[in-house]
């Protein structure tokens, strides 16, 4: 790649910054503990799905400081080798000759990048490196760069994020504020149908928004990087997971209805889902792992907008789709998540901590039918009593309150209130 054309992106990249600053930035919750990494000499690694706020969250870390930054998504950079990143590195000193911080943006999209970026940390670099694959950065650094990274993970925004982008402050009291309290609904109704990628909020043309992005992930993150041959089969799978959400699956099950010759291409394309972040898999909990490895699996997208956006429906499942919202919010907060399945009952989310069980949650949007109350708090004091855990609660759109059963409490909490806890 010739130099002058590398300055010429170079200098266009560092354009970019003033505008990237300028912009509506809403300081992201993971902002204060990134904070106290950016001064460590290891390596930041920021990962997440596309267009969640990675680079915005990177450029504030580095607001005030002397920094040069690459971004590895310009398609005049497709192509790139890992041994024209020197030639990089000399037309950032001409441009901006004393920095010692660098952020490396989607760098995984540079083949041997991290041998690279390990040189440049010897040479007393400040190093900020993001992407939307989990599984290439953590392969690559494991290999290169073991022990000297540190990884922050990021989602699309918060119900609490997308409040303070719309200017919408609270405090405890004004749950009780009737006024408050319907605005705060009308926002949650806004963020469960649309989603959290910042993008979205200032969009007219939301749904077309997020399917071209749906077929960006599909196409960079996963077709071009894993040279996928089926890529008609990969789309309709990664469809109909999604519109399935929040339902058990099996692989044996896709490969049957797609008639994909082998179960482990259907793996491999699952795999290659999750690593992009398009979605999660979780699974059933038994105390034995081999167990947990046989049995049906659950998937999530990772925002339900995207799901709403590729999902034709006559009607909007709204159970299903707070119960992916609590499952993205059990994410960001890094619980250990399953869910608990047995013959006659099933509990939609098992946190586990350390080696116990830490809570038990259903997920439904309205109890005020007697047979789905009976059915949720059945299956909590069933699950309770087998897992030996007293820490029990249902989310529900707007319920509130207690129900206590023998030496048993169990929570009901607003969707809004759990969020915002």
């Amino acid at each position: 790649m010739e130099k002058n054309l590398i300055k010429q992106i170079l200098i266009e990249h560092k354009e970019e910054i003033a505008e990237i600053l300028g912009g509506k930035i809403i300081n992201r919750e993971v902002e204060s503990k990134a904070r106290k990494m950016i001064v460590s000499d290891m390596i930041k690694v920021i990962i997440g799905v596309r267009r969640c706020g990675k680079s915005v969250l990177a450029h504030q870390l580095l607001k005030g400081k002397n920094y040069a930054y690459v971004n590895f998504d310009d398609e005049r950079l497709v192509g790139v080798k890992a041994k024209e990143l020197n030639i990089f590195l000399e037309t950032l000193k001409e441009i901006e000759p004393d920095f010692r911080c660098l952020f490396l943006d989607e760098v995984q999209n540079v083949e041997g990048w991290e041998l690279f970026v390990n040189r440049l940390k010897r040479k007393g670099y400040n190093l900020i490196v993001s992407g939307s694959n989990s599984k290439l950065l953590s392969k690559e650094l494991a290999t290169h760069l073991t022990g000297r990274y540190f990884t922050i993970e990021l989602f699309p925004f918060s119900f609490r994020e997308f409040l303070s982008y719309h200017q919408f402050f609270f405090e405890e009291k004004d749950f009780y504020v009737a006024e408050k309290r319907a605005k705060l609904k009308r926002l949650l109704g806004e963020y469960l149908k649309w989603g959290g990628l910042p993008e979205t909020f200032k969009l007219e043309a939301k749904a077309s928004y997020l399917r071209e992005l749906f077929d960006k992930i599909i196409s960079r993150d996963i077709v071009s990087r894993y040279n996928i041959k089926y890529v008609k089969s990969l789309k309709e799978i990664a469809l109909f997971v999604l519109s399935n959400f929040g339902s058990e699956i099996t692989y044996h099950k896709i490969k049957n209805i797609f008639e994909i010759k082998s179960v482990h291409t259907v793996k491999n394309y699952l795999d290659y889902l999750e690593e992009a972040y398009l979605l999660f898999e979780i699974y059933p909990f038994y105390f034995k792992l081999k167990e947990q490895l046989k049995k049906p699996r659950k998937i999530y997208g990772v925002d339900t907008g995207i799901i709403n956006a590729l999902v034709p429906r006559l009607t909007i499942d709204y159970g299903k789709l707070i119960e992916n919202l609590v499952f993205l919010e059990l994410k960001r907060r890094s619980k250990e998540i399953y869910f608990y399945s047995h013959p006659s009952y099933e509990v939609d989310f098992l946190v586990k901590e350390g080696l116990g069980i830490d809570q038990l949650i259903q997920v439904c949007y309205s109890l005020a039918g007697r047979d789905t109350k009976k059915r949720e708090i059945k299956a909590l004091l069933k699950a309770s009593k087998e897992l030996k855990c007293k820490n029990l609660i249902i989310i529900t759109w707007d319920e509130e309150g207690e129900e206590k059963i023998n030496s048993r409490i169990i929570k009901i909490v607003p969707l809004w209130k759990w969020l915002l806890s």
